[in-house]
């Protein structure tokens, strides 16, 4: 039987066949999530249609990370993967930005033929015309990420989740660290001004955000490069007073701060954390070595004895606080020696959350040039030492909870009445999470929302109970 022809049938065949359905995937840390949401809400702006099938989508974004060989190698097996549907879906248009394009360049055009248009990390403001103007095909585009325009609180953004948003604060990084490539891809450091973070905090609580995560590639060295400088901590106790909704939020939020850095930490920023409740007691430090001549071929500028200070100090002021670090095992001239040092700090400390990284050799990085490299067996044993002592380190630390009442955010519905989220002292996507038993409630938890657990066990790195 034919479909009757109506007017409203016309116009509905008309907006189908108009709408502009795009897919991006977006690859790597925080600050890359943060780019990604913007270039959603420009694209959005612009009339085209999120889609999480990239099935469905004519035009594909891969916003890539090229931090270490792994993420690189990720980043590219992401791209030949979204890249069949050119050839068996809808799509047909492949960009790719961010890391990537901005590390291997000009040469990464001819390797990946399978891709449109590449947009390093300075270019994220032109994704519209990436996606859609036919004068961009088959282009590398790489202005200076120095003369980017930072983030503003006016920038479009499409949250992946409204209950968590990360808030950059600065962009690049001014250290010189041997291993990392992220001053050359990023530029270095340009803080964003902070009334201008502090209005996007605001944009963001109104809009129902109950944690809100501050991240920079050197985030505790926030303020330093402005005109009118200012300290984190500083920013901190600015954003701690802000008031939310609570009718519309529920309450809340959180602040939480990722990614500081041993040389940068001021007093002021470790008291400033201990005097809020709203602030998650939560020190993000990677030391990435103790050992003196390993950190000397680092290009970090502290000592052993330097970490030891600055944890007891965070501890003194902040009794209840939360460390978490990462490190890096098999980089080049450690020697066996070199890491027993670095698995007795890690006992000595006891950090609640520690995560290490194998070294990640390229020949652009300047610690390629460095002798006695490391063998990959070595550095494997290594690795797995150290997260077998961290394993017991964490199931230990774990157990003070049993009993306590802890805050949790609810964050997702596993099955009838079982819920998974994250208290104050673990952070989004790195650390363990915590499941709510909420059966013997009268109404089901909320996502996005907080929620009273009793600690009835623990894991290694979780924890398990039930609501109250």
């Amino acid at each position: 039987m034919f479909q009757r022809v109506t007017v409203r049938n016309v116009l509905k065949l008309i907006m189908n066949t108009s709408i502009k359905k795009l897919y991006l995937e977006s690859l790597g840390c925080a600050r890359n999530q943060v780019d990604s949401e913007i270039m959603n809400g420009r694209l959005k702006r612009a009339g085209w249609v999120i889609t999480d099938a990239p099935d469905e989508a004519e035009t594909i974004v891969v916003n890539t990370c090229s931090f270490i060989e792994s993420a690189a190698q990720e980043s590219i097996d992401t791209i030949l993967e979204l890249a069949e549907y050119k050839r068996d879906g809808t799509c047909s248009r492949l960009v790719v930005t961010g890391c990537l394009p901005e590390r291997y360049r000009e040469e990464i055009v001819k390797e990946l033929p399978e891709v449109d248009v590449f947009l390093g990390t300075g270019a994220y403001d032109q994704i519209v015309s990436a996606v859609q103007d036919p004068k961009f095909t088959n282009q590398c585009v790489l202005p200076d990420p120095e003369l980017v325009t930072l983030q503003n609180k006016d920038f479009p953004r499409d949250l992946s989740q409204p209950h968590l948003a990360y808030l950059k604060i600065a962009e690049g990084c001014s250290k010189a660290c041997t291993y990392c490539i992220l001053p050359k891809l990023r530029g270095k450091q340009h803080s964003r001004p902070p009334d201008d973070i502090v209005s996007e905090a605001l944009q963001l609580i109104a809009g129902g955000a109950k944690e809100l995560v501050l991240v920079a590639q050197d985030t505790t060295a926030y303020g330093r490069d402005l005109t009118d400088p200012i300290s984190l901590g500083q920013l901190i106790e600015q954003l701690a007073q802000l008031k939310s909704d609570h009718r519309q939020t529920g309450g809340g939020p959180w602040f939480r701060v990722l990614y500081g850095h041993p040389e940068s930490i001021d007093d002021l920023f470790i008291e400033t954390v201990g005097s809020f409740q709203n602030v998650c007691s939560y020190f993000d430090i990677p030391i990435q070595h103790v050992s003196s001549s390993v950190l000397k071929r680092m290009g970090r500028r502290y000592t052993r004895s330097d970490l030891y200070r600055l944890f007891d100090r965070i501890r003194k002021h902040v009794p209840d606080a939360v460390l978490r670090t990462t490190v890096i095992v098999g980089f080049p001239g450690e020697t066996d020696k070199d890491f027993e040092k670095l698995l007795q700090f890690a006992e000595d400390v006891r950090f609640d959350h520690l995560g290490t990284f194998i070294y990640s050799d390229s020949d652009d990085l300047p610690s390629h040039q460095l002798s006695n490299h490391v063998s990959k067996d070595v550095a494997m044993d290594r690795y797995h030492q150290l997260m077998s002592a961290q394993s017991g380190i964490s199931s230990e630390n774990n157990q003070k909870y049993i009993g306590q009442v802890v805050k949790v955010l609810v964050e997702e519905s596993l099955e009838s009445s079982l819920f998974a989220g994250r208290t104050n002292f673990q952070a989004p996507e790195v650390d363990g999470v915590s499941y709510v038993n909420a059966s013997a409630m009268p109404f089901d938890l909320k996502i996005g929302c907080f929620a009273d657990m009793r600690v009835t066990d623990t894991m290694e790195y979780d924890l398990m109970g039930e609501a109250v």
